[in-house]
């Protein structure tokens, strides 16, 4: 089984593990403006045509200090962090803030960011969560006009219709590199590990589109994945955290059981980089349309569209990967995803699809007790008669 350079990972989970450094660099060396971005719809091809550097603001490894005084402890590990690392000042790189979603707990650590750094420019767009209204599109299209205006007045440069289409066809190009060690993944061909994978989407996250790309084709380059997959591990499927990367700590815990993750839903995976742009006619139309089209694609809890279910959706992506199980990483205090679970849980089981649920904190999770529920969980579908049924689905079909 191929496995990726080491040298090049290397490279990319530096930029993952410390954004705010990548980006002090960056700033450097371009004398350009930082626009920190929040998950999950905000289209970074904006701040990209003004010649700006987007930077999705992740979950920081550090204890929560000062923020502990400025945001409840019910509050999700990852608005917790970013109030945290706004009071510490490890914010202070950014030139401004934008964020195209809306969550309690989010606007909480945004009105932490407005009093940490008065004089930084904050702008809240929300995106319509009913997909299917024919108002959808036009409200939609008018907060993209709004957060273009806003980035515009950051960076004192006109986002026009040339360079945003250029954005667009670089974002793309870099989603699809991504997509295709995906699909070596899903094969089997090639062992990218759910650590390995993360720092693959979550370095884009952060870094240089172009420094990106040129970094993904050299690590294509150099894999040669034999013809067919030799490995007979459990076959898992990661769902979940829709904001924020799961702790490696965790996701290294599940691969070590015997199992091999071969695909997820995450976002700091395949739903981040799940929908292209299109590169033809209006680039602020297009880009309002891939809102739409990235909840068909893979659709998310937070918004609603009729014809797509998040369960049906994930039941089909097990049978098209060949998983045995899923494990589903909820961020503790996540109120959406809490409030789906049940619904999930009760269509798995309707399947017979086992299920493993693991809460995940800030804080942590106790090694152990980690490690011993995702081996009873590997071992109970490795003991299971039918433990197969979806790999043979999928070659049926």
């Amino acid at each position: 089984m191929s496995e990726l350079n080491p040298t090049i990972l290397s490279t990319l989970r530096a930029a993952a593990d410390d954004p705010a450094g990548y980006a002090a660099t960056w700033k450097a060396t371009h004398s350009a403006a930082v626009i920190g971005c929040f998950p999950m719809n905000f289209p970074g091809e904006l701040a990209h045509a003004a010649g700006a550097l987007p930077v999705v603001i992740q979950e920081s490894q550090t204890p929560i200090t000062e923020g502990r005084s400025l945001l409840a402890e019910f509050y999700c590990g990852y608005t917790r962090s970013v109030a945290d690392q706004a009071a510490v000042g490890e914010l202070d790189v950014f030139d401004a803030f934008v964020t195209a979603d809306h969550c309690v707990q989010l606007l909480g650590a945004v009105d932490v960011i407005r009093w940490a750094h008065p004089s930084a420019p904050v702008h809240f767009a929300q995106f319509t969560s009913s997909m299917d209204d024919p108002w959808t599109k036009p409200r939609v299209h008018g907060r993209i006009d709004e957060l273009a205006a806003e980035i515009e007045k950051t960076t004192a440069t006109p986002i026009t219709s040339s360079a945003l289409t250029a954005s667009i066809a670089a974002f793309n190009a870099d989603r699809r590199l991504l997509r295709e060690l995906y699909d070596l993944r899903r094969s089997g061909r090639v062992r990218i590990t759910p650590t390995q994978m993360q720092t693959l989407v979550k370095s884009s996250m952060v870094m240089d589109v172009a420094e990106h790309t040129r970094l993904l084709k050299e690590l294509l380059a150099e894999l040669n994945p034999p013809v067919e997959a030799s490995d007979d591990l459990i076959r898992l499927h990661l769902s979940g955290h829709f904001c924020h990367a799961p702790k490696p700590a965790v996701l290294d815990t599940i691969e070590e059981a015997g199992a091999l993750v071969v695909d997820d839903d995450l976002y700091t995976g395949y739903r981040y980089i799940s929908t292209d742009v299109a590169e033809s006619g209006d680039p602020f139309d297009a880009l309002a349309q891939w809102y739409l089209d990235r909840n068909l694609t893979e659709p998310c809890p937070t918004r609603i569209t009729v014809e797509v279910d998040w369960d049906t959706h994930l039941i089909d992506s097990l049978r098209a990967s060949g998983s045995q199980g899923v494990v589903v990483l909820m961020a503790k205090f996540c109120e959406p995803h809490m409030l789906y679970y049940p619904e999930l849980r009760k269509a798995l089981d309707a399947q017979g699809i086992p299920l493993l649920l693991i809460e995940t904190e800030h804080e942590g999770n106790p090694a152990e007790a980690l490690r011993t529920r995702i081996e009873t969980f590997v071992e109970r579908i490795r003991r299971k008669p039918t433990s197969n049924a979806p790999a043979l689905a999928a070659a049926e079909a």
